[in-house]
This record gives structure tokens, C-alpha cells and sequence, in this order.
């Protein structure tokens, strides 16, 4: 562009561009020019971000200015008289005023609003139709705002912390950093919620955030409680209410820009805020990252034509209208001459069998699908984690199109390109008794399976008793989600703990039922038998130990000394101990192992209380060695144990004190725990037991230490933190040199040359938001002949027909024999490949101390 003055065409519009040389960042020497060459180089990637959303401006006509003398800035809602003709706007009516904005539908409309210094676009979260009125929204944003004395690296430890809550609800979170202090995490809604009913989910959302991470998150907007926290802002879901359009500049000192992210650069130590001179770049390499967030369509209004919502699509509501019966959903989907599957022409006869199924479902990702005989048809549920063998751990269930009775006895392959594709097999099928159906609400069933079935794994063979709930305020796409839930105590009347008899009474996501992946209770998991909450209140009364808390991955980034306790991360498995009576060892699993380390006896002592700790062998220069441990761990013959005993021993480093005669310590933060242990232990630990040491002094200098003495890395805990049993929690991080990930067998090779005959690799995937297995490579190397030996026992019992990966190579088949995803181990490797295989793993062993649900990707 010129330096002053230009005469340009803009897809056809003509504009007279003025005082290009301006100057509108000095400490940075942009000029106009330089902002409307950004703008026609963004416009593709911006405009639909903003397409058909009422436009608010800041301009600063005559630049930011300087850190001495800022700019003035002025703020504009209302089009003036000299907004070209060819501008879309929209008349909307507020309480106290009727405005009329532009719609920034096109460059030449872009491209205005920076010849005039618009420098900041702000747009809310909702669009109005080709009549000007507005619709719901189709998206939800939260504004993470760090106050003083936090910074970007706590605004990520809190994104980490929504991503998992937005997954579970179905909706894919897209993070923009907002070129100014904080993170804006975007999720494409269905637009069939009202701005009233998203803005109220955000705010459960944020307030969820405060409660189970007080010392992080705030909800509050008020000044006093935001120091060394971050602002969870929820309220720019209102229909009032605007946020900084993606791709928008900024009016700071610098010229940054609000930046759609990748997660893997949110997860960088390195993470800045981007200048809009890298943005021609990054649009290069990743294209638009906002596109998850963008409508399907420019017709996706999410209205019919005279502006009101849709219909739901769920399957709940295709129930009869005209000739459509219960089963034209059904046959919408399938081709009865392409598919084996029962394809009935005629309208289902309504009945009252009491038949159940459920369905092994190879698909894309593996699932489970259970069908109840109803009225002549199956209701079906998806169940993307299975059924719960947990009464404290509620399952995602997806209400689907009800199928014909013919599927209780169906069984096949659907072929590739057919909807549902994959391999479906019976896992269980029998009779239900009804307790009750309260249509589209919730429904309680007695279900009783054959023998040998799927089911006798949960209840011994004995009947098992389940309620479906539907969740209310679901925000995402077609999903009709509901939980299901396994009754703790099977005598009907008798679900809770057995603390109530109450016929009518089924566990909701708010009773305290414990974790659920219902959307309306996003922060669940901290509640319930395995919560911080009634949990622990009930270890402390005598009742289970609590969960163990966990941690998740950091970088030292994160960590600021004075705020941050630091510990060695110790490699063995974790104990929970409870010495409230005859010792018990719990593993993170929740069994019982103090028969495996009966030289931990002496822990009695300690009680009552319950501490929380590592089991470590250590190795003859005295650092824990996993490798050694292997071979205690799973020991249960006595024989065995002793014999192990003399060549293995173990000692327990001991990190936290959750209860200590009779008084429930979780709620406290971990400076007064600490405090109590270290108490505690002035009265002397007993043999093999000692204190995990805590150290004062800078990140790196620590884990520089730890490094140095050969430990896996370190352990950095907020001192302001309470304990969270049960909860992977940002208040704990572990920072590691190696990187290591466990992983979930799925299949193996053969051997070739001196492996002969027995297994060459292990075929190895981590479980998917969907319930299914991806597969992240094979390891090969790393074993000992009783690692092999050992690890032929484990898999040959457990040899199945069907591969239990979602997408494993051909070249990965061959010779492949798969079985049934019930073992982890863990392997070192050396980086990520871009097709998501772990690359050069290498075996570190077995972790019978975890269950395939616990693994995730660490790294």
C-alpha cells in the first residue's frame, strides 16, 4: 500500500484509504498500512469468526500513544452518517437505547473499519438472521483473566483444568490467547439453548472451578479476591455482553492480536502472546485454528423461518408425527440392502417384553451399546465407557434411535462406509425387571444376564441394578446425554450408601453420587464416595480411605518458589495407609496389598491416621528402581512373597497426612498437612518408613538435584492446596526428565530369530475421549526372558478375535494376535511422532496398580 493516500477496490467496493503512513503503535512504528495489510491478509480466517454478529469498535484515531501519553480511545457502538451505504448493519433494541452496528460480513467491511482505526472488534457469542433478530447462541467462551501476581502460566493450569469438563460435555475447546493478559477457551454450541440457559452453565462452570481450586480460581468478579488467581469471567455469555473478536488487534503499547492456539502450544513453558506480524506465518502453518468453533454452514442459522428454534433432533423427540413411527430414525440411517442388519418396513407393534441387550460394538471407537425392550421397539443407549462395575464412577450413556426388536439377537459385521461400521457382538443379553421409566427423564432397571455374560463380572453373576438419568442444560451437538449409574446396594429401595430407602430416589449429578460425566455437574468428581467432600467426611467417621489424589504433567514454568512445596518424585507405586485399625496398604486401585509388603507392618504404629505415600525398592546405589519393584509387585502367594522379600525389599517414603486421630485433615492446605506429618513423625517412623524431604529453593535448581541423584524428576505441590482424593489436580504437578507413558496392551507379535515362538512386541494404544483404544505403536526392546515369559501368561489367557484398537497401520496386523485391553505397562521413549506413535519405546514393566481407565497421555 502507499505511504499516504490510496484509492482501492475491495471485492467491489471502492474505498478511499487516508494517512496511511500514520503511525498507530510508536513504541512499535506500525502503521495504517501495516494494519490494513494485516487485515486483508487475516480477513479469510476472521471474517467468519464474526460474520453476521453485531460489531462493537474501540478506535484510536489517533494511535495507542505511549506508555507516558496513551492514546484516547473511543468507543462505538452506533454507525454514523458517514459509514458507506454498502455497510450490512443491524437495528437492535436495548432497555435504555436502539443502536445500529455493522456486520463485518466482507473484507471491504473489514478493511473500513481499519482505515478508520477500529483498531478492537468485539462481538458477542450470537448471530442474527436475515431479518435482524437474534438467535441462540452457537457458542459458549470463558474469559480466563489472570489477576495480580498471576500470569499466562496459571491462565493454562486453568485451561487444563476445563478442557477434560468441555470434552466430557462433547464439546471441543478451542483456546485463543486474548493478545492482552488472559485466554478465551471457545466451544461450538448446538444453538439450542437460550443465552440465559448457556450463560448459567458457564457460570455452575466457574463456580465449580472456585470451589474444588480456591487457591487458583476465582468466579468472582470483585478486585480483593483475585490476587495470585484467575478470573473464570463467564458472564460474556450474556445477550449484553461482547468479547474480542479471534484474529482482532489489540490497542496496547505493542500490537498483539487475539490468537486461536494449538493445546500443544498452551502446554509450552515458552507461551506468548502473538504480535500480528506472526499471524501471516501461523495462518500458513495451521491454517485457521478457529475453524472447530465456525458454523457447519453460512445457512446455519439453527432457525426455522419465522426465527424460532429448531425442533431437538434427539432421539428422545422423533417420536410419531404424521407417518413417521418409532423406528423411521432408525431406518433414515441404514440401507437394508447394504447392511445385515434387521431393516423392518413396518411400523413396530407396541408390546411389554422385558428383554434387554447389550451390544460389543467395534465401530470406529469401541462401545458398548445397551437396548431395553419398550413399546415394541429398543431404546438404546451408547455407553462409551461401558457399564460402571463403580457405584462411585458414573458412565456416560447417549440416548440413540431406538432400534427394531429384532437387534436382541443380532450380531455381525456393518460394512465399511455404512453408518455404525465395524464388528457388533452380543457381550450380554437377558431379562429386565422395571422399577421405573419416566420418559425422556430416567429409568431403573434390574437387569439379570446369561451366564458367563459380560454382566457377571460386576455383581458375581448376580442380577445387576442400574439407573439412567438424563442430564439437564446438555449443550452439546445431537448428543442426548444421560449417565448411568450402578446401584451401590442391589435390595431395591437401597442405592446410596444404604444411608436412605427411598423407592422414587435415583442418584442426579448433584445427590453426591460420585463421579459423573454429566454436563449439568461439571466439577463431580471432587464429590461423593471418592470426593474431597462426603468422602473424606466419611474416612474420617471410620468409613473407606479416601482416593488417592493425583497429579498432573507441568513444567517449571509454572511453578513459582515461595508458593510451590518441591519434592523428589519417587519411582514406585502408590499406598494409601490406613492405620485407623489393622493396617491396610490401598493401591490405587483400591485393593488391598499389605499381604505384598508385610515388612510395612510397622506402619500400624503410626495410628490412627491415614497417610498417603510410594512404595520404593531401591537399588544398590539407594535410588528407586521400578525395574526392581516389578518384582514384588501382584505377589500374593506368602511362599512367594518371603522368597521375593529377601532379594527385594521395599520401604515407603511417606508425603501426606489426610487424617490423624479421628480429624479429616484434607480440607486443609498442604503447609498445615505437612506441618501434621512432620508432627506426626517427631514421634518416630518405624523401620522402612521415611519423610519424602521438601525443599525451599528454585524449580530448576531442584530438579537440576534430582537429575543429578538419577530421580525420575520432581513433584511440585501449591502450598495453599487442599487434598482432592480421587482428583487429577493442576495443585500438583510432576515434572519429569524421562519421559515415560503408560499404556494399555492390546495385542502382540511374534518373535523372530531367538524369540521364536514366544512374543516379539507388544502392541500398545491409550484410551479415547469415546471409550475406544488408539494405537500409539508397538515396543520390542527393554524385556528380560521373564518379562517375556511373564508377559506370554498374562496375554494368552486373554486372546480374543477382533482387534481392540480403533486405528492400528495393516503393517502392525500382521501375525497380530489381539486380546481383551485389561493390562498396563509403561515405557520410556523419546518424543511424539506427528502421526501420534510413541517413538523408540522401551519397556519398563507392568502396572498392575493401575486400571486401563487411569491411563492418559502424559506428554
Amino acid at each position: 500500500m502507499a505511504a499516504k493516500r490510496e484509492s482501492v477496490t475491495v471485492e467491489g467496493r471502492k474505498l478511499s484509504l487516508s494517512n496511511l503512513d500514520k503511525v498507530l503503535y510508536p513504541d512499535a512504528g506500525v502503521t495504517k498500512a501495516d494494519i490494513l495489510d494485516y487485515l486483508r491478509t487475516v480477513g479469510p480466517a476472521m471474517i467468519p469468526a464474526i460474520r453476521d454478529r453485531p460489531a462493537t469498535r474501540k478506535r484510536w484515531v489517533h494511535g495507542v500513544g505511549t506508555k507516558d501519553e496513551p492514546g484516547e480511545v473511543f468507543f462505538q457502538k452506533n454507525l454514523d452518517a458517514a459509514t458507506p451505504k454498502w455497510v450490512k448493519r443491524v437495528t437492535l433494541e436495548h432497555r435504555h437505547s436502539t443502536n445500529t452496528y455493522p456486520l463485518v460480513n466482507d473484507l471491504a467491511t473489514l478493511v473500513w473499519l481499519g482505515q478508520i482505526a477500529s483498531l478492537e472488534i468485539h462481538v458477542p457469542q450470537w448471530r442474527v438472521d436475515a431479518k435482524g433478530r437474534m438467535l441462540h447462541p452457537d457458542r459458549m467462551v470463558l474469559d480466563l483473566d489472570p489477576g495480580p501476581g498471576a500470569g499466562l502460566p496459571e491462565c493454562v493450569e486453568v485451561a487444563r483444568l476445563i478442557k477434560p469438563i468441555l470434552d466430557d460435555l462433547g464439546l471441543a475447546a478451542v483456546p485463543v490467547t486474548s493478545g492482552s493478559k488472559g485466554i478465551h477457551l471457545y466451544a461450538k454450541l448446538d444453538m439450542k439453548q437460550s443465552w440465559e440457559r448457556v450463560s448459567s452453565v458457564a457460570h455452575e462452570l466457574a463456580r465449580s472451578l472456585a470451589a474444588d481450586h480456591p487457591d487458583l480460581v476465582v468466579s468472582d468478579q470483585k478486585k480483593t479476591l483475585r490476587e495470585g488467581r484467575v478470573l473464570v469471567d463467564w458472564s460474556q455469555n450474556s445477550g449484553q455482553k461482547t468479547t474480542i473478536a479471534p484474529y482482532s488487534l489489540r490497542g496496547r503499547l505493542q500490537p498483539m492480536v487475539a490468537a486461536p492456539r494449538t493445546w500443544e502450544e498452551i502446554g509450552s513453558p515458552d507461551l506468548a502472546h502473538v504480535r500480528y506480524d506472526e499471524m501471516p506465518a501461523r495462518l500458513e502453518k495451521y491454517g485457521n485454528l478457529f475453524a472447530p468453533v465456525l458454523p457447519d454452514s453460512e445457512h446455519d442459522a439453527g432457525q426455522d423461518d419465522d426465527g424460532r428454534p429448531p425442533p431437538s433432533s434427539s432421539a428422545s423427540e422423533s417420536r410419531a408425527h404424521g407417518g413417521q413411527d418409532r423406528l423411521t430414525a432408525y431406518r433414515s440411517k441404514r440401507d437394508a440392502a447394504a447392511t445385515p442388519e434387521p431393516v423392518p418396513a413396518e411400523a413396530p407393534v407396541p408390546g411389554e417384553g422385558n428383554a434387554f441387550v447389550i451390544h460389543e460394538h467395534h465401530a470406529r471407537r469401541l462401545h458398548w451399546d445397551l437396548r431395553l425392550e419398550h413399546e415394541g421397539v429398543l431404546a438404546s443407549f451408547a455407553l462409551p465407557k461401558g457399564v460402571p462395575a463403580d457405584p462411585g464412577r458414573n458412565h456416560l450413556a447417549v440416548h440413540t434411535e431406538d432400534h427394531p426388536i429384532e437387534y436382541l439377537t443380532f450380531s455381525g459385521t456393518i460394512p465399511k462406509g455404512e453408518y455404525g461400521a465395524g464388528e457388533m457382538f452380543v457381550w450380554d443379553t437377558g431379562t429386565y425387571e422395571l422399577e421405573k421409566w419416566r420418559e425422556d427423564k430416567e429409568i431403573i432397571v434390574i437387569l439379570t444376564g446369561k451366564p458367563g455374560g459380560g454382566l457377571a463380572s460386576i455383581e458375581g453373576g448376580k442380577p445387576v441394578r442400574l439407573a439412567l438419568i438424563r442430564t439437564e442444560g446438555g449443550l452439546g451437538g445431537d448428543k442426548d446425554n444421560w449417565l448411568i449409574h450402578l446401584m451401590k446396594d442391589q435390595a431395591k429401595g437401597h442405592w446410596r450408601r444404604g444411608a436412605r430407602r427411598d423407592d422414587d430416589a435415583v442418584p442426579t449429578a448433584d445427590d453426591g453420587a460420585g463421579p459423573s460425566d454429566a454436563p449439568s455437574r461439571p466439577h463431580s468428581e471432587a464429590d461423593g464416595a471418592t470426593g474431597s467432600g462426603a468422602g473424606a467426611r466419611a474416612a474420617a467417621k471410620g468409613g473407606a480411605a479416601p482416593s488417592a489424589m493425583l497429579a498432573q504433567i507441568g513444567t517449571p514454568g509454572l511453578v513459582r518458589r515461595g508458593e510451590w512445596a518441591l519434592e523428589m518424585k519417587w519411582d514406585g507405586v502408590r499406598a494409601i495407609v490406613d492405620a485407623r485399625g489393622p493396617l491396610k496398604l490401598i493401591s490405587r486401585r483400591g485393593l488391598d496389598t499389605t499381604a505384598t509388603y508385610p515388612e510395612l507392618a510397622g506402619l500400624a504404629e503410626l495410628g490412627p491416621a491415614i497417610l498417603d505415600g510410594e512404595i520404593v525398592a531401591m537399588d544398590s546405589r539407594g535410588r528407586p528402581s521400578f525395574a526392581r519393584l516389578q518384582q514384588r509387585m501382584g505377589l500374593t502367594d506368602q511362599t512367594d512373597v518371603a522368597a521375593a522379600r529377601r532379594k527385594v525389599p521395599v520401604q515407603i517414603v511417606l508425603f501426606d497426612l489426610l487424617e490423624w486421630e479421628g480429624r479429616d485433615l484434607t480440607p486443609l492446605p498442604f503447609r498445615e498437612r505437612r506441618k501434621a506429618l512432620e508432627l506426626l513423625a517427631e514421634g518416630g517412623l518405624p523401620e522402612n518408613a521415611q519423610l519424602s524431604p521438601v525443599f525451599d529453593d528454585d524449580v530448576e535448581h531442584v530438579l537440576d538435584a534430582s537429575a543429578e541423584h538419577g530421580m525420575e524428576g520432581i513433584m511440585a505441590k501449591r502450598l495453599s492446596s487442599r487434598y482432592e482424593p480421587g482428583r487429577r489436580s493442576g495443585a500438583w504437578l510432576k515434572i519429569k526428565h524421562e519421559r515415560t507413558q503408560e499404556v494399555v496392551v492390546g495385542g502382540w507379535r511374534e518373535g523372530k530369530g531367538g524369540r521364536e515362538g514366544t512374543i516379539g512386541s507388544l502392541l500398545l494404544g491409550i484410551p479415547d475421549d469415546d471409550g475406544g483404544l488408539s494405537y500409539v505403536g508397538r515396543v520390542g526392546t527393554g524385556f528380560t526372558e521373564r518379562d517375556l515369559a511373564e508377559a506370554a501368561a498374562k496375554l494368552h489367557s486373554l486372546e480374543r478375535k477382533t482387534t481392540p484398537f480403533a486405528d492400528v497401520p495393516r503393517q502392525d496386523t500382521r501375525d497380530a494376535h489381539w486380546v481383551t485391553p485389561k493390562l498396563v505397562g509403561e515405557v520410556r521413549y523419546g518424543e511424539w511422532t506427528q502421526d501420534h506413535r510413541l517413538r523408540h519405546p522401551v519397556w519398563r514393566g507392568w502396572r498392575p496398580d493401575k486400571e486401563p481407565g487411569d491411563v492418559r497421555v502424559e506428554a
